[in-house]
């Protein structure tokens, strides 16, 4: 491994940062510091993600004749990391950009792209990703959204849940189901869909953290075209199985409190014997988290070494999301539990601005969003270390066939 920039990579990392310092200032003087989830912070998340891309640091991957940056990997890395610490990043687009429109651009037809990609790259336009359903769980292919064909139309009905962000999105990617009598991988067939159409209804979910980013969305005899159709009829589960992997790396690098805003919380704490941080147990836990988080970061390492040689990851990017959600629970669990009866607040009068509280209410989702921890374990098991596959008694199952439990 090699953790150094190329000079190449040097030199794209300072060019980044150059303009990174000049563009978050204006945007700042422009926009202030908006509240999330107002009509004032997306609207100064459209105005970055069109500063981005007019400078060609929008999808840095992707090619310019779309919109994109026409670079490599390594430097949408680069870039990546300097717009972290700029401060500046949005989360608006991040699974449009990184999950819905790469799998519209692989899948759809060339009118659909040419429509599509540019706008999405330029912050224009929002989308969602429609797949989990109530009594799916996290068997994706479970679902029981109906698409039956109707001419050059699909006729739609049925329920999606925990969607992100599908309250402020303009387009989605719908799995659905067109032909029960093959065994649930085999009858899936995926759309792109307007969530403006009259047929969409939205339904926010209210969270435990206070913030209303998941939604229920129900379809009711929601008509799309032919056209809108991403990839072969009962082909869809290959068309999902690239948003999916594109989703789990998302989430692997989800962001929160680490194991050093722990550390110095512990240090201001008093305990029983002197600061918490005094505490045996405490700092056997603190270990721990350094250990996994510095395995985390050699992990993430060996990635970004192989795309600076041009190569294709490995199967190291898998492990980033069971460890880091899981890590990020335990954290944010003790901190709290450190703080005594001052960890129920939550408002900015909370330590580390309830940073702490935030995360232990956000953190159990995270070990759900893009496969919960068993889905996982079974792919690194059956995947990485070759081990026999689980037990699936409904794999040649007939959809139509399967026990419902009612």
């Amino acid at each position: 491994m090699d953790f150094n920039d190329s000079p190449a990579e040097a030199a794209y990392r300072e060019k980044a940062r150059a303009w990174l310092v000049e563009a978050a200032a204006a945007h700042r003087a422009e926009h202030g510091e908006p509240k999330p989830n107002t009509p004032e912070h997306m609207a100064a998340a459209k105005a970055w993600q069109a500063s981005k891309a007019a400078a060609g640091y929008a999808c840095i991957t992707w090619p310019a004749a779309v919109g994109g940056g026409g670079g490599t990997p390594i430097e949408s890395v680069i870039f990546g990391q300097e717009e972290g610490k700029a401060g500046v990043a949005y989360g608006y687009f991040t699974i449009g950009l990184g999950m819905c429109v790469p799998t519209v651009m692989a899948f759809s037809d060339t009118a659909a792209k040419k429509r599509f990609v540019s706008p999405a790259v330029k912050g224009q336009e929002i989308w969602c990703q429609l797949f989990s359903e109530p009594a799916g769980g996290s068997d994706v292919a479970a679902l029981r959204t109906r698409a039956v064909r109707d001419g050059d139309e699909w006729v739609i009905n049925g329920q999606k849940v925990w969607t992100t962000g599908a309250h402020y999105s303009d387009f989605g990617i719908l799995l659905t189901r067109t032909d029960p009598d093959v065994p649930k991988h085999k009858g899936l067939t995926m759309f792109w869909i307007d969530m403006r159409d009259p047929a969409v209804e939205c339904r926010p979910i209210h969270q435990m953290s206070g913030g209303r980013e998941f939604n229920e969305v129900y379809f009711s005899d929601l008509r799309v075209k032919d056209s809108q159709r991403l990839g072969e009829v009962g082909q869809g589960w290959q068309v999902a199985l690239v948003t999916l992997m594109n989703e789990r790396l998302a989430v692997g690098g989800s962001a929160g409190p680490n194991y050093r805003e722990v550390l110095e919380l512990a240090r201001a704490l008093p305990g029983a014997d002197g600061p918490a941080l005094a505490n045996d147990a405490f700092r056997e836990k603190l270990a721990d988290w350094f250990v996994a988080s510095q395995g985390l970061k050699f992990t993430r390492f060996r990635t970004m070494t192989a795309l600076s040689r041009g190569q294709t990851p490995g199967p190291e990017s898998s492990i980033g999301k069971i460890i880091s959600a899981n890590q990020l629970q335990d954290l944010a669990n003790t901190a709290v539990e450190m703080q005594g009866e001052y960890g129920i607040l939550t408002g900015p009068e909370a330590a580390a601005g309830a940073a702490f509280q935030q995360s232990l209410m956000w953190a159990p989702g995270l070990r759900i969003a893009g496969g919960t921890d068993e889905i996982l374990k079974n792919i690194i098991a059956e995947r990485v270390l070759g081990l026999p596959g689980d037990v699936r008694v409904d794999k040649d199952v007939p959809f139509r066939d399967m026990p419902t439990g009612r």
